[in-house]
């Protein structure tokens, strides 16, 4: 074999290249990250996975054995993931953060872990989150303790799928699985220098994700490049009976997503540029100073702009589209676990006292709601989202524009335990209030190592227009780059 495969910023293609070459195994891949995880989680403080796969080197070594034999490669053959812990996993717990599901172990795999175990994925462990997803300004548990961010430990990650982030991110694992409420596929991701994508609803299956709020849950691919991500999408995404969300995409799905990575696909590109949460007195000027710079590389490869772009009523027509509904899901999800719950519905978790203290108060209020006043409505029947979408949507074709742009974040991560000073998340609203797609992709560093990043909405079921654009502007710029802390080992 040749010189150790430096997995330090690899891809997909050039993983599946050396196995090609006979330069790489899938047993040594997930050998070397391994050691990675070892050297770099916990000694650094980092503090991004939870678990690790321990069948993850007979699994990998199954692959090879495959590959020996067929000659050929599986979508993702061998790829070592990291998986958000609220993903159900058969062979491995699935704790969504909390010390009451710690040794949780579901009856079989989510939708979308058994789409990647089957296009040949290794899940390599299992990442922190924040408990049951709550936050989505930092990712901290009474499972996992407190992770950081790789490119300044001081600093956050994002909140909920922040080990995720901060495990790609650090090159702990080639790509992840993060999922996405409000905030957590786009702002870890961004936080963290990754590309994510939030899919259309619809387009990708809930089944086996523990629920936060089903109106609005997605999960989703995070990875280090734009091409990575959409291959995770395109085997992630499509029709699952067990959740009638994606009836939807019946009629919508693509044969392929990776056909729109087009380094030209900014040539003609209409886009809005939605100045909404920059134009405030909390905007931080770096971050001003990077989305206008994006504006400008964008502009001077073909793309053309309404800026600024506008949403009549943006302000009234996005407030109250929260509903709580946790409690009424998470009791369902136990429900269907059958006799391997651990509880059997959320007044026994609180019971339990098994969780992290400053999710109490929520835990609770949500044991006070009456599950018959919790509506049945996903985002496509009820009507404040549908006059929200509408007006984005109406908005979007008067001026014909595919897609529209703003700052994932209008403001650097935040020091770990500083809950005061203004977060800038910009995610809670378009996406996911309207049901469309976005994708956040990086635009460059602040104060020297802070990661910004780049958010495109599309139209419903536009991931082909996100995906072109995003493509586009991350070959033409490249601010992706690795955290210097986490280098290759010797």
């Amino acid at each position: 074999m040749a010189a150790e495969f430096s997995v330090v910023e690899t891809s997909i293609g050039e993983i599946h290249r050396a196995l090609e070459a006979g330069e790489l195994t899938c047993r040594r891949l997930v050998e070397i990250y391994l050691r990675r995880i070892e050297a770099y989680d916990k000694p650094t403080g980092l503090n991004s996975v939870i678990l690790v796969n321990p069948n993850a080197v007979k699994r990998a070594q199954e692959l090879d054995e495959e590959y020996a034999r067929t000659g050929v490669l599986r979508p993702l053959h061998g790829v070592p993931f990291i998986v958000k812990d609220n993903y159900d996993t058969h062979d491995l717990p699935t704790s969504a953060g909390s010390l009451a599901l710690k040794d949780s172990i579901p009856p079989d795999d989510a939708f979308q872990v058994r789409r990647i175990r089957e296009a040949g994925a290794v899940v390599l462990a299992k990442s922190n989150m924040a408990e049951w997803a709550f936050s989505p300004y930092l990712t901290e548990s009474s499972h996992g303790g407190t992770t950081r961010n790789p490119y300044d430990l001081e600093r956050v990650p994002a909140g909920s799928s922040g080990g995720t982030g901060a495990a790609v991110a650090a090159n702990l694992g080639a790509v992840g699985l993060g999922t996405d409420t409000g905030n957590s596929i786009r702002g870890p991701s961004s936080h963290c220098c990754l590309v994510g994508i939030r899919s259309t609803m619809g387009l990708t299956s809930r089944d086996g994700i523990v629920p936060l709020n089903l109106r609005n849950d997605i999960g989703g691919p995070m990875a280090r490049n734009v091409e990575d991500a959409v291959r995770v999408l395109e085997v992630i995404a499509g029709h699952d009976p067990a959740d009638p969300i994606t009836e939807r995409c019946r009629d919508k799905l693509l044969d392929s997503y990776t056909r729109f990575l087009e380094a030209d696909g900014l040539e003609g590109a209409r886009i809005g540029v939605f100045r909404h949460f920059t134009e405030t007195e909390t905007a931080d000027l770096q971050v001003k100073a990077l989305f206008d710079e994006a504006v400008a590389d964008m502009e001077a490869r073909g793309a053309v702009f309404v800026d600024p772009f506008e949403i009549p009523d943006f302000e009234e027509l996005s407030k109250g589209l929260w509903e709580e509904r946790f409690r009424v899901e998470i009791d369902e999800y136990l429900a269907g676990m059958g006799d391997r719950a651990p509880y059997r519905d959320l007044k026994e978790i609180v019971d339990s006292g098994l969780y992290y203290p400053p999710v109490e108060d929520r835990l609770k209020r949500n044991l006070e709601v009456d599950p018959e006043t919790v509506k049945t409505t996903d985002v496509y029947q009820e009507p404040k989202n549908v006059a929200f979408r509408e007006a984005v949507l109406d908005a979007m074709e008067a001026h014909g524009v595919e897609a529209i742009i703003y700052p994932t974040w209008s403001n650097p991560p935040r020091k770990v335990g500083d809950m005061e000073s203004p977060h800038g998340d910009n995610s809670q609203r378009i996406p996911p209030g309207t049901g469309l797609p976005g994708l956040t992709v990086p635009m460059g560093f602040t104060y020297g190592d802070l990661p910004a990043g780049l958010q495109i909405v599309g139209r419903l079921f536009g991931e082909p227009d996100i995906i072109r654009i995003a493509y586009a502007y991350e070959q033409s710029t490249g601010h992706r780059r690795p955290p210097i802390a986490f280098p290759e080992l010797p």
